[in-house]
């Protein structure tokens, strides 16, 4: 303190130490940036009083408002829930062949139905819907279908499956394997038949007559598939298990049938509708034409 001195060429008072000849100003502080310090503490006492702020051993001070993260997550997720009970409600009641008549629910029901689709169907048929040709998973981005591309229709494949052990109305084709039934050339000729359906190889007439004769009644005279039997199509570019003529000769000869379990009593409906609707947007979905009944047709009912 003895050292302090008046620096002449500024007027400001030194801080008292010296070294190598080099002193120190003491510059007061600006005014403002002490007042921002004041303000600042000020600020921090009031935080301290109002909001957690001290840790304790197994919680922390709670302040005089009640806040807590925690509470404001769960008043922000029973906001979100609500909303979403709504939708659900929604989608609950609306038929699912007029959901595409209102464009914010069925966008919501698709963003739902992508969510559900990675969790419950991306293990087979892909993170994209790509599907396998070489596992016998099908491509749900195409227009190709068994049974049927509306939204009725895959809804009905998704709650009954598809060959699913101990459901009654569950999806269910049967190709019966033809080992045996011909010789090698009836084999080749049988096979360039189906391959001339969608342009692959020439047919002949035997060819051709023993399609007629053999897989027509499924398949169709032009191979356009019945989707009653769940036959496929087989004048497309479209195949499941592939298309060389070995892996349709492997196909003829013993017939590989895909499975899919049912989902009725593992997913809600109103979940099982959103996924409908995910795999009715990617592409290949089609319109619902509803069928009306001819009075004039008489239908005898089972017993």
């Amino acid at each position: 303190m003895a050292n302090k001195r008046i620096d002449e060429p500024t007027g400001t008072e030194t801080v008292g130490h010296e070294w190598d000849g080099i002193e120190e100003l003491d510059t007061p502080m600006p005014r403002w940036w002490l007042w921002t310090l004041y303000a600042t503490i000020v600020w921090g006492v009031i935080y301290v009083i109002l909001y957690p702020a001290w840790p304790l051993i197994n919680k922390a001070t709670e302040g005089v408002l009640g806040w807590s993260s925690r509470g404001e997550l769960a008043e922000e997720m029973s906001v979100v829930d609500q909303a979403r009970t709504t939708v659900r409600e929604e989608l609950a009641r609306i038929p699912i062949e007029r959901l595409p008549e209102n464009s914010e629910l069925f966008g919501q029901a698709v963003a739902g139905g992508r969510s559900a689709f990675q969790v419950h169907c991306s293990q087979c048929h892909g993170s994209g819907a790509a599907g396998s040709q070489t596992l016998g998973y099908p491509n749900l981005n195409d227009d190709d279908w068994l049974w049927g591309g509306d939204l009725k229709a895959i809804e009905y494949t998704l709650v009954n499956g598809i060959r699913a052990p101990g459901v009654n109305d569950t999806r269910m084709s049967v190709m019966p394997p033809f080992e045996g039934a011909f010789d090698a050339d009836q084999l080749t000729a049988v096979t360039n038949h189906v391959l001339s359906l969608s342009g692959k190889a020439p047919s002949t007439a035997s060819g051709a007559q023993l399609y007629q004769d053999n897989c027509s009644v499924c398949h169709g005279p032009a191979g356009e598939g019945n989707r009653e039997l769940g036959a496929p199509r087989l004048n497309d570019a479209i195949w499941l298990y592939g298309s060389s003529p070995e892996q349709l000769r492997a196909q003829i000869l013993n017939p590989k049938m895909g499975r899919m379990p049912h989902w009725s009593g593992r997913l809600d409906p109103v979940t099982i509708k959103m996924l409908s609707a995910y795999v009715w947007s990617l592409g290949g979905g089609e319109e619902f034409v509803e069928v009306a009944e001819d009075p004039a047709v008489e239908v005898d009912e089972e017993p």
